[in-house]
């Protein structure tokens, strides 16, 4: 999520940015030095002391912190995934057939009517699970100064209870994400 008050959010974009001025830097050193700019070094003169080959160990250290580097780079962008709860094909047997519900198509209304709260611009919802332990995800795209109990009541007394009925369901749990933007920027609740 793009939130301020996300730590590992923060901590990603302030390494990504680290290591970018670091590359960026690196890289206009090697343009300058190759240009002839700095004269930091002597263009006669090699790069490493002694023309000999390294021990037989260095190699394979290099390989290591190669193949080390290359596991943590997999592992960031693995974690740079969108976690989405897990969803599945609902099915509700009657007696004259089978019905199928793309939990998507489902959650549409929902949508929709959450969407025309006051101080909503945006939301989406994810069902996840099957029917015997449904769950539901909802990330709500509101304004700075809205009201956000107002909004939540009225998800929670108007919008869920329609859902529920339409679904059949006892009761469905929900968790509910707030993203207020405004001139600041985005920040979730």
């Amino acid at each position: 999520m793009n939130t301020s008050s996300n730590r590992p959010a923060r901590l990603n974009r302030a390494l990504l940015a680290l290591l970018g001025v670091l590359l960026l830097a690196a890289g206009a050193f090697a343009v300058a030095t190759h240009a002839g700019w700095l004269r930091l070094l002597d263009p006669a003169a090699p790069l490493v002391p002694g023309t000999g080959r390294p021990p037989a160990w260095v190699p394979y250290v290099v390989a290591a912190g190669a193949v080390l580097l290359g596991l943590l780079a997999l592992r960031w962008l693995v974690a740079q995934a969108v976690r989405r709860p897990r969803t599945e094909t609902w099915e509700l047997r009657q007696e004259r057939g089978v019905t199928r519900l793309d939990p998507g198509v489902v959650v549409e209304p929902l949508v929709e009517e959450i969407e025309s709260i006051r101080g909503v611009h945006d939301a989406s919802a994810t069902l996840a699970g099957g029917r015997d332990a449904p769950e539901l995800h909802l990330a709500v795209g509101a304004e700075r100064d809205a009201d956000l109990v107002a909004i939540r009541r009225r998800i929670e007394e108007d919008a869920l209870p329609r859902l529920r009925q339409a679904l059949d369901l006892d009761g469905l749990p929900a968790a509910v994400e707030f993203r207020l933007t405004g001139s600041r920027g985005p920040r979730a609740v």
